[in-house]
């Protein structure tokens, strides 16, 4: 994936209209993949965007905490906007 640093001093998506979704432990194992990219909206639209995608995700995505460019969305009613990052975190052993 190519990225263009220029513009936010920061990585950003090769397509401003979508937003990477990051996914890391078993949600990548459910995922079988380590990014999704699909197309802006709240938490809970990306969310069910990537279910589509991802149908592994349907079991883990419930204990999961979000990021979005590293903040934590615990509301789904968040936006994730276009060029936004999705970190999805599932419990991790000892935390």
């Amino acid at each position: 994936m190519v990225y263009d640093t220029s513009l936010m001093g920061e990585t950003a998506p090769a397509n401003p209209r979508l937003v990477e979704v990051h996914l890391f432990a078993a949600a990548r194992a459910a995922a079988k993949a380590d990014v999704l990219t699909v197309s802006a909206g709240t938490l809970q639209e990306v969310l069910a965007m990537c279910q589509r995608q991802a149908p592994g995700l349907t079991e883990v995505l419930p204990r999961c905490s979000y990021l979005v460019n590293g903040i934590a969305a615990t509301d789904d009613a968040t936006r994730v906007q276009p060029g936004d990052r999705l970190d999805v975190l599932p419990p991790f052993a000892g935390g």
